[in-house]
């Protein structure tokens, strides 16, 4: 046993997994702690737009929210103009105070409704958040609505210190919530999409890189740098259609949401998984056995700055900017998009081919700048016997 145990341990494949697991727990645990610090303090970057329709009437319960919400928040925005950012990602939610409105607060036995609106396209802490928010917006005016009305009541009639009290508990409900969404998600499974095919397609592309990497060292003696590259980009293209096909087909089978189509949902995988064979096969290429260690830090930082998880509005500035030269983030974009609805697929599309197009030169050209053994040729037959 201690002689298989120092036999093994003079094997440097040993020594290159256990360094693997190690750097695995150094980098996670560095990153993710580091890009999640301080999330919750940086609520106010998220966005949400104050559409006041009741005029002057509702001016002041409008003033009061958008100093109180702790968000960044609009208020020049019509209920059409609001809606069309909402659905761009541009506000996180709409809140509306309709027509009408203190009307309905002043008139006995009416109810009042404000309407919140939330786009589900986005990572599901958003859409937690947005629904926290509405309640606790809606009981914040219930209770304004509610002194103000037993104000008026007493004002106006005189009453009693028990027909106060009664006044007061009818007038506790004055204001009721409702809700909407648009691109709504069906179930969990489905909001978590993104984060599975940019964790399950990276990871893939990394270990078929590794192997892909050693065969090629295999046939680097047979075949010229420029054919085996060639060889590559075949490899890689044909397998992300292939595997982009598979992963898709299976999300459909096990229900998942396509609102824009099957063929769009595949080809958008094809091409970022594709992007990131050639994106994680750059530093195998560059460094050799060692890139791998750049494949995970790689890893971490497209996992954390993406914003699969969360908003990368929450994130430090760090994070939020380094995500905007990673292929992940306009992968989840694209995939919520084409995955749930609404606008910006083609956008995504147009950054990842950036992306792709600028990994495949980089390694062609270290590629073409690396020495490596020429290649050696086919032996010859052996003369026949005259």
């Amino acid at each position: 046993m201690l002689q298989a145990l120092r036999t093994l341990f003079k094997k440097p494949p040993v020594i290159i997994g256990i360094v693997t697991a190690l750097m695995f727990q150094v980098i996670f645990s560095v990153i993710w702690m580091t890009a999640y610090s301080g999330v919750n303090d940086r609520t106010n970057e998220l966005t949400v737009a104050i559409v006041n329709e009741d005029g002057e009437l509702s001016k002041g319960i409008a003033d009061r929210l958008a100093e109180t919400l702790p968000f960044h928040t609009v208020s020049n925005l019509s209920a059409s103009e609001a809606l069309d950012q909402l659905n761009h990602h541009q506000v996180h939610m709409v809140l509306d105070i309709p027509a009408g409105f203190n009307e309905s607060l002043q008139t006995a036995g009416a109810t009042a409704e404000i309407k919140y609106t939330i786009n589900e396209a986005n990572p599901v802490t958003i859409k937690s958040m947005m629904q926290g928010v509405s309640q606790s917006v809606t009981n914040t005016v219930n209770k304004q609505a509610s002194a103000q009305g037993v104000k008026a009541v007493l004002t106006a009639s005189g009453a009693s210190a028990d027909q106060a009290a009664q006044a007061a508990a009818n007038l506790t409900s004055r204001v009721e919530g409702k809700t909407t969404s648009i691109n709504p998600v069906n179930g969990m499974n489905n909001q978590m999409v993104p984060m599975m095919m940019v964790l399950a397609s990276y990871v893939g592309a990394m270990i078929m890189g590794m192997n892909l990497q050693v065969a090629m060292g295999m046939l680097s003696s047979m075949f010229s740098r420029l054919t085996l590259f060639g060889a590559r980009v075949i490899i890689n293209v044909g397998s992300a259609l292939v595997v982009s096909l598979l992963g898709s087909s299976l999300i459909v089978a096990l229900g998942g949401q396509i609102a824009q189509g099957f063929v769009a949902f595949w080809l958008f995988q094809a091409l970022f998984l594709c992007t990131f064979m050639f994106f994680s096969q750059f530093f195998l290429i560059c460094f050799g056995p060692a890139g791998s260690l750049f494949n995970i830090i790689s890893l971490s930082l497209q996992l954390v700055s993406s914003g699969a998880m969360v908003p990368r509005e929450l994130l430090n500035s760090f994070y939020s900017g380094i995500g905007h030269y990673l292929p992940a983030t306009y992968a989840v974009q694209g995939i919520l998009s084409v995955q749930l609805g609404g606008p910006g697929v083609q956008s995504a599309a147009g950054s990842i081919v950036v992306v792709l197009l600028v990994a495949v030169a980089l390694s062609l050209v270290v590629t073409l700048l690396k020495k490596g053994r020429k290649p050696v040729g086919m032996p010859s037959p052996a003369p026949a016997n005259s």
